[in-house]
């Protein structure tokens, strides 16, 4: 009896074994290696190139992990793309991908000329994208678009010179009188950078007009330091009914200068001598308009006796625009100036004298 349970169990498990063990699964499709398109691609035009950027793609459309990369071509057309058609160039191929710092993606670059297809009109514009093929020269199709207008940019501005002087650093330059055509009109721009320093500054910008020199003041700068200055022509694209755009155009060579401030502040003006005594110890205010200069640091004044010699009679510098001498004696007559002194030390000449005698 039990072998024939035993038997009745085997025969009804082993088919159902066996079954489940032949269970075959369709077969996966083989990879295409398709390098997924990129979707950040950014283009900046400065005269007459434009430098498209992209992130190399790390998968492939079926999420592979891709080992290296074919060309990447470049698409440019003066329409919307719907495909790349004939690329006006490409890149190498990426035998292994760049390894990057801190992680970040490896990016790809390249630099268009467009100095044959510029136009003088402001609605002018090229369309780019980039596709990246695989090693059989295969690709997803094209990344994201980016439009770039088109306009003329005017040359850098020549003779381009920096000088500092107690308002800041003086910039000239001189430019042929552009004729703009309807719809773009141009600025001359300058920005500065401190030596060591990527940051750049603008430091003003003027029209460009009919003259042939040009004059600008930066005042904003910080003494004792020493600064880089470059200077571009900007073209302004208004298109109507559109957002205002800009072409940078190429920039002067660097100026180099140092911002050495050698130069004392205003001289005091207004200085006035009154006499107070009766009742009391005898003293002579002084009073004057204050100096308006930023890095104002104080005053020194300065007294003659009867003709005597000039001396500075305050021991430290005098912070408002007033002072009491009371060491001051019957019978004299007291000759005062004052001058006024920068935080680095720079004294002005001294104010017209005023003059009080004490009874």
């Amino acid at each position: 009896m039990r072998l024939s349970a035993l038997a009745r169990w085997l025969a009804l498990s082993i088919p159902l074994i066996l079954t489940a063990c032949a269970t075959i699964q369709p077969p996966l499709p083989p990879s295409l290696d398709l390098p997924k398109p990129p979707s950040d691609l950014r283009a900046s035009r400065k005269g007459d190139r434009v430098v498209l950027t992209w992130t190399l793609p790390k998968s492939t459309t079926d999420r592979e992990t891709i080992r290296n990369l074919g060309p990447t071509r470049i698409c440019r057309e003066f329409r919307e793309l719907k495909e790349c058609g004939t690329p006006v160039g490409q890149t190498s191929p990426q035998t292994q991908l760049p390894a990057t710092k801190s992680g970040k993606p490896a990016e790809g670059s390249y630099t268009d000329a467009t100095a044959a297809i510029e136009s003088d009109s402001p609605d002018a514009f090229a369309t780019y994208a980039v596709e990246v093929l695989n090693r059989e020269g295969r690709g997803a199709g094209i990344s994201n678009q980016v439009r770039v207008p088109l306009a003329h940019t005017l040359p850098a501005p020549q003779n381009f010179e920096a000088r500092v002087t107690r308002d800041g650093v003086l910039l000239s330059w001189s430019a042929t009188p552009p004729s703009p055509p309807p719809g773009l009109h141009y600025v001359y721009r300058v920005y500065r950078n401190v030596v060591g320093s990527n940051e750049r500054v603008q430091a003003g910008q003027l029209p460009a007009g009919r003259e042939q020199g040009y004059l600008l003041t930066d005042s904003s700068i910080e003494w004792e330091k020493t600064y880089e200055y470059r200077a571009e022509a900007v073209t302004l694209i208004d298109v109507p009914g559109k957002p205002q755009t800009q072409v940078e155009g190429d920039d002067t060579p660097a100026v180099k200068v140092f911002a050495d401030d050698v130069f004392p502040p205003a001289v005091p003006t207004g200085l006035q001598a009154v006499f107070s005594g009766p009742g009391q110890r005898p003293f002579i205010d002084l009073v004057w308009a204050p100096v308006t200069d930023a890095d104002l640091a104080g005053y020194n004044v300065y007294r003659a006796e009867d003709g005597g010699s000039t001396i500075k009679i305050n021991a430290e510098l005098v912070r408002a625009p007033a002072y009491r001498d009371t060491d001051v004696h019957s019978g004299k007559r007291y000759t005062y100036s004052v001058s006024s002194v920068d935080l680095r030390g720079n004294e002005s000449a001294r104010s017209e004298e005023a003059s009080e005698a004490v009874p």
